[in-house]
């Protein structure tokens, strides 16, 4: 154990990069498969795990869509995202902006609204019983077309008093953020947040595409921006914050070892970093397993660790009272910790 663990625990934290669906533990896999009635190709808990080897990205996309199977009712997704904000109250994560993938759940034959209200009473629940303000950011899947993710914004429509923002996300490997500029448009129009997955396997130019084209205000990953010294200087002048997922970049291969992860490079750069979990349910780590296996990796210091949490608080789609309200807790922690 570090000597920065109870720093790590302790400090109150946001998660802005996590795909509710990657939360789907295997034991309530079976839970769900077993209560809907629906079989799957794994014999046990144990199977499932073992299947949790992935040497890219697609590898992990084809067993998480098969795992999304077992989610077919209202409570489903309402006790897939309350087991994970039960997690995420463990670590003391106070603010979630959790993705979702309707077209995952729709293209099944799974209504929007039963997807999107049982993912939002979840939220509504956890502000009430947890302290932690939960909402939702739908995400389009880039393997499909424009079309698609316009039905989708289309079924939206009468629930964006549900949702904070659109997304991007699944297979980025010839798939430019470009590709769906006119949705991203709709969607602003619509008064939603924007974001994108850009620069985990795709090149510095699909960052460029995703802050120009699209118009994003955070962008997901990132890591491929630091091939591009000009990109890396627009992202510091601009303040535009990454979500970086150390345990996803590893178990994707996006980096050999963690000692290799570019995140302390990013911070020496002057970029706005934050620390997520991804999929934690694939990838062997939430927020705080993330922390600490940079912390070890890396050498992260107390300085260093206290800036990346306190990220992600600026990085937030907070009110300015929430954000200072927020930020006044977190600095009464920090100081407590320092008596």
């Amino acid at each position: 154990m570090s000597e920065l663990d109870p720093l790590i625990s302790s400090l109150p934290k946001c998660e802005l990069h996590v795909h509710i669906e990657g939360t789907l533990e295997p034991e309530l896999m079976f839970a769900l498969a077993a209560r809907n009635k629906i079989a799957l190709p794994f014999e046990s808990v144990e199977a499932v795990r073992r299947a949790y080897q992935f040497s890219q990205l697609q590898d992990f996309l084809d067993i998480y869509y098969q795992g999304m199977s077992v989610l077919i009712t209202e409570q489903d997704f309402f006790d897939l995202a309350w087991a994970y904000l039960l997690r995420a109250q463990a670590d003391n994560v106070r603010h979630v902006e959790m993705f979702f993938d309707p077209q995952g759940h729709t293209g099944r034959g799974v209504a929007f609204e039963t997807v999107v209200n049982g993912l939002h009473r979840a939220c509504r629940a956890a502000a009430a019983e947890l302290g932690i303000s939960a909402s939702l950011i739908m995400c389009f899947l880039r393997h499909l077309d424009e079309d698609d993710a316009d039905r989708t914004l289309d079924q939206a429509q009468g629930h964006l008093d549900k949702i904070i923002g659109v997304g991007l996300d699944s297979s980025e490997a010839g798939r430019p953020p470009s590709l769906f500029k006119n949705v991203f448009r709709r969607a602003r129009d619509s008064g939603l947040h924007l974001f994108a997955h850009a620069g985990e396997e795709g090149p510095p130019d699909y960052v460029w595409q995703a802050l120009d084209v699209l118009g994003v205000e955070r962008v997901d990953h990132g890591n491929r921006s630091l091939e591009d010294d000009t990109l890396v200087r627009r992202l510091a002048r601009d303040r535009m914050p990454l979500t970086v997922c150390p345990l996803s970049n590893l178990k994707l291969q996006v980096v050999k070892d963690l000692r290799q992860h570019p995140l302390r490079h990013m911070m020496e750069c002057d970029l706005v970093v934050t620390l997520n979990s991804d999929d934690p349910a694939y990838f062997g780590g939430y927020v705080n397993d993330n922390y600490r296996a940079l912390q070890q990796s890396l050498g992260l210091t107390r300085d260093e660790i206290v800036v990346i949490a306190r990220n992600g608080f600026t990085a937030a789609m907070m009110t300015p009272d929430d954000r200072r309200q927020a930020l006044a807790r977190f600095d009464d922690v920090l100081a407590g910790l320092s008596r």
